[in-house]
């Protein structure tokens, strides 16, 4: 798989950053107590996806990069979780729940995507 030179250039690290930005659109309406509880837990979920995907095309080979996308995708997983918690707790609204849900789903199968497209072996070289 040939890289791009840039991680600005990947679809799931733009969708990714669309989905951080929604996120914290979707928490600024959190009940002030949970300020420092599950809202910043959902946002440092969300940050973590975009990052994690930077952070790997910003490695040496396929293998550390694939490494970091299943962080990312780790992170996405966490941030669903989450988000599933604030909306059964009434935190959000089901349209905002929904759209952010749709969104996340987006980015996961395109990271699913672009994990299945690189070598999974250590052999492998970037």
């Amino acid at each position: 798989m040939a890289r791009p030179k840039d991680h600005h250039e990947l679809v799931v690290w733009q969708k990714a950053m669309v989905l951080t930005r929604e996120v914290y659109a979707a928490t600024n309406s959190f009940p002030r107590e949970e300020t420092f509880g599950l809202k910043m837990q959902i946002r440092r979920a969300a940050v973590s996806i975009p990052a994690n995907i930077a952070e790997g095309h910003g490695r040496l080979t396929d293998l550390q990069f694939r490494h970091f996308l299943g962080n990312a995708r780790g992170s996405l997983s966490e941030l669903q979780t989450e988000f599933e918690l604030a909306r059964d707790l009434g935190f959000i609204e089901a349209q905002t729940s929904e759209a952010v849900m749709k969104l996340s789903g987006d980015v996961a199968r395109l990271l699913n995507g672009l994990i299945a497209s690189m070598p999974a072996n250590i052999n492998s070289k970037g």
